[in-house]
């Protein structure tokens, strides 16, 4: 997202009162847009909710140990970090900027996902 200007969302005052599941995974919906989230190694990551590739609800996914998001599907996998397909297949996942604050959880979402153009 560099070079977008961001528009920065309280997604939550206390990420502890995400619906986390087992694997450290919770989905969320801003602006109409759902997003999964995940929690590894004391960071918190954003990406979409859906794998690229054929849909697969990344919340029933999980995240490996090199720090990747597994799809459950066909286990495809993708950097937290940038959303770069690292399983091979050359697809790319949509990740989103967060931010812990002190008055909560922030995602920055590109303007026009505000306005949608």
């Amino acid at each position: 997202m560099e070079g977008k200007k961001l528009n920065w969302q309280l997604l939550i005052t206390d990420p502890a009162l995400l619906p986390w599941n087992d694997h450290q995974m919770a989905e969320a919906t801003v602006n109409d847009k759902r997003i999964c989230l995940a929690r590894h190694q004391d960071r918190y990551h954003a990406f979409a909710a859906t794998c690229p590739h054929a849909g697969g609800s990344f919340c029933n996914g999980w995240v490996d140990a090199l720090g990747q998001v597994v799809c459950p599907l066909h286990r495809y996998r993708f950097s937290l970090a940038n959303g770069r397909n690292t399983s091979g297949e050359g697809y790319h996942l949509r990740t989103y900027p967060l931010e812990l604050r002190p008055d909560g959880l922030y995602i920055g979402l590109p303007q026009s996902s505000l306005f949608g153009f």
